[in-house]
């Protein structure tokens, strides 16, 4: 097979839950396992660090990432979804894996992995894993596509685990209060592994330590060390953060800058500086250089998109891959410190969520352009519509992502705002 054949292999054969939803959910790991097994299990032969949490994993995987590059390190880096191209899930010192890499795995493994029916996570999971003992990495950063304790990636044994926060999501999967939500994400805590937790949440925080002591792990709450005062630069000029960082109540870093400009970044900045703390202490060398040019440098060296991502400035148009309660209300306050005559937001989900809460968060002195994402999980863009009157937003649906966006485009003066979100594959499609 070609790379385009490869691919619709993948897609085709194997279930995505990012894409069909319940239908491709395991509830075990035994065919992660078993699919471990096959490949001779490489996730045992290279360093790696774990990290799982309902918003901010695929930031701090990044931020981690480029700092680890800056201090020298090989360093791979698993995350998911992608957003324009599926070897973005793969990356080695934030260069995507091959064509080639993607078509020899699959032309290598196929026809022993065919008896197990791996899933879509699996099988990228295994060909991460397998890459990255290929090539030999110093470390790689792991992040779950989905909760923690039946997630593919969860047959490591990291040198660190990472839980960035607790919030509702996936609720059919992973429970409908926080503390259930907590119970799965802790299942990535490993018996003498420390572990790093991004928020001090109230309703989680006790699950998190009770799970830490079960397995004799070392817990480090992120913002009980860390502390950043910020300042925003004019999003229509130069999309930024300005930060001093503050360590156990010293002065530690002046005046470093981060180009992913979202208020939310702060937390998971603060994540992956405690994240690095700990690393340190396993023998990592890692200075203050490069840490500082680590997060001013997080955009080319690892390549992440979607995160506030401005677009363009006359109109200013800006993306986000928030998708649930707590990304969109990050999201909506973020819109409401901006300077605008008119926002058009264009607005896409999928079907298999409760949006209601979403919904009504949303700002109401807005135009809509529902549409839905090209994918069999993306909610019909009628209903989302007819769903949004309920809540006061007022709007038009399209018949695709493209046509939203064109007709924003063409509504939207100079001095408007043209926001995309409420789905990463609504962002991914614009992009």
């Amino acid at each position: 097979m070609n790379y385009t054949e490869t691919l619709e292999y993948l897609y085709r054969q194997l279930p995505m839950f990012q894409r069909i939803g319940a239908a491709a959910y395991k509830k075990d790991l035994d065919n992660t396992i078993r699919l471990c097994n096959i490949l001779g299990n490489p996730q045992n032969k290279f360093n790696s660090i774990h990290i799982a949490g309902t918003n901010g994993k695929g930031s701090v995987s990044h931020l981690l990432a480029s700092i680890l590059q800056e201090a020298g390190y090989k360093t791979g880096l698993y995350t998911s979804p992608h957003l324009k191209d599926f070897r973005e899930r793969i990356r080695i010192n934030g260069k995507k894996i091959s064509k080639g890499n993607v078509i020899e795995f699959v032309s290598d493994h196929y026809a022993d992995l065919e008896e197990i029916s791996p899933s879509f996570f699996e099988y990228t999971a295994g060909m991460a894993f397998t890459r990255f003992n290929e090539e030999k990495v110093d470390i790689a950063i792991l992040e779950t596509g989905m909760g923690g304790r039946l997630d593919s990636t969860n047959v490591v044994t990291p040198l660190l685990s990472v839980i960035t926060n607790i919030g509702y999501d996936h609720m059919t999967f992973l429970g409908n209060t926080l503390k259930k939500i907590a119970a799965e994400k802790a299942g990535i805590i490993k018996a003498n592994v420390p572990v790093v937790i991004g928020e001090t949440q109230a309703e989680a925080a006790d699950v998190f330590d009770q799970k830490a002591q079960q397995k004799n792990a070392v817990i480090y709450y992120a913002d009980k060390h860390f502390r950043i005062e910020s300042k925003y630069d004019a999003f229509q000029k130069k999309p930024v953060i300005y930060m001093d960082i503050y360590h156990d109540g010293d002065h530690w870093l002046n005046h470093i800058t981060c180009p992913l400009s979202g208020k939310y970044q702060v937390k998971n900045i603060m994540t992956a500086l405690q994240s690095i703390h700990v690393l340190k202490l396993s023998g990592f060398e890692v200075p203050n250089s490069s840490i500082v040019d680590g997060i001013e440098n997080v955009v080319q060296n690892t390549g992440i998109l979607g995160r506030w991502q401005v677009l363009s400035k006359s109109p200013l148009v800006i993306c986000d891959i928030g998708h649930n309660e707590d990304g969109i209300r990050q999201v909506t306050a973020q819109i409401k410190s901006i300077k605008y005559d008119k926002l058009h937001f264009v607005l896409g989900t999928v079907d298999d969520k409760n949006i209601d809460k979403i919904l009504s968060i949303l700002p109401v002195n807005a135009r809509y352009y529902y549409c839905k994402a090209n994918i069999p999980r993306g909610l019909d863009e009628d209903n989302l519509r007819e769903k949004a009157i309920h809540f006061g937003l007022e709007g038009d649906s399209f018949p695709s992502v493209r046509t939203a966006y064109l007709s924003a485009l063409d509504n939207a003066t100079d001095k408007d705002l043209v926001f995309i979100g409420g789905s990463t594959f609504v962002v991914a499609e614009i992009l």
